[in-house]
């Protein structure tokens, strides 16, 4: 009997994808080329602001550490001997010790403030609606638009009616009062990007809106804290043109009143060296505060564009 062998049944044929096979082509030659001269263009820039800012500095700092024949001989040479008796001189006999601790005071008190009042401001502009919410807050914004130069003379006259001219706490307030637009500017538009979830559930478990924005909201407002903070920090140390007017005690004068006190009381004899060395312990502290939250700043500033 004869076998017949079967041929084995054939496997079925993949599909095949007749899709059209697209080529991918890399990126022209010029669009780098582009890129990398704007980045070079960049850098550059940054480096030239970068030198204009850091070599004033250091020139400062040199030059309070030479005599006054050394800073106009060679303007531009280390120091041959580093003459502290330039910071000493600067810290008794200018007085430059009292003048710090006033600025310390002043400023102290007034950062404080603006933080605790522009920040409990801006919390209710916003994450209450209620009637007027958005002209109150214009009317912050508009207070950053008026020069304070056309306030110095209605000011004088309010501050001298209410006994409060030649005063720490008096000048403390017109710190606050100064600084307040901005500051409700800054946090309000950060406390929106907060999520409400958190207040929400707080206010769920009982806890009232004074605690809720105390041991919650403001914690986590930190880093936005800090960074207005900062820029407050600078603007009332730096602030010459409100305590000339409203702080002529000579015993009360802040910082920037005695550098300019003691840059006029040399007259022609020009201590230079002394007022480079009160110079740089005026800047220190401004220097000292950024380094120290730099990070905090930063973060401050891109939270609201993160969240």
């Amino acid at each position: 009997m004869k076998t017949t062998d079967t041929p084995p049944a054939a496997l079925p044929e993949e599909p095949q994808d007749r899709r059209p096979v697209t080529k991918v082509n890399p990126p022209p030659v010029k669009e780098k080329r582009e890129g990398t001269v704007l980045n070079v263009f960049s850098h550059g820039v940054l480096v030239i602001w970068a030198l204009l800012v850091v070599l004033p500095l250091l020139w400062a700092v040199m030059s309070s550490f030479k005599d006054d024949n050394s800073i106009f001989s060679s303007p531009w040479s280390l120091p041959d001997k580093l003459h502290f008796e330039n910071w000493s001189r600067a810290w008794t006999q200018a007085h430059m010790s009292d003048y710090f601790f006033n600025t310390i005071v002043v400023v102290g008190g007034s950062l404080i403030g603006t933080l605790v009042l522009g920040s409990m401001a801006a919390y209710v502009l916003a994450r209450f609606d209620f009637p007027g919410n958005r002209f109150i807050y214009f009317l912050f914004i508009g207070g950053m638009s008026f020069p304070i130069i056309l306030a110095l003379v209605p000011l004088f006259f309010v501050m001298n009616n209410m006994g409060l001219l030649n005063t720490t706490h008096g000048l403390i307030l017109v710190y606050i009062a100064y600084s307040l637009p901005f500051t409700v500017f800054f946090l309000s538009s950060f406390f929106r990007t907060l999520p409400s979830s958190v207040a929400e559930a707080a206010i769920i478990d009982g806890a009232s809106h004074t605690r809720t924005f105390f041991q919650i909201m403001l914690p986590m407002a930190k880093p936005g804290l800090i960074s207005v903070g900062i820029f407050n920090f600078l603007g009332q140390w730096n602030q010459y043109m409100l305590p000339t007017v409203l702080n002529t005690d000579p015993d009360k004068k802040v910082l920037s009143q005695g550098l300019v006190q003691l840059a006029v009381s040399q007259g022609y004899k020009g201590d230079y060296s002394g007022l480079f060395a009160g110079l740089v312990m005026a800047m220190l502290p401004v220097l000292a505060a950024y380094i120290i939250f730099q990070r905090q700043v930063v973060a401050g500033l891109t939270a609201g564009a993160l969240k």
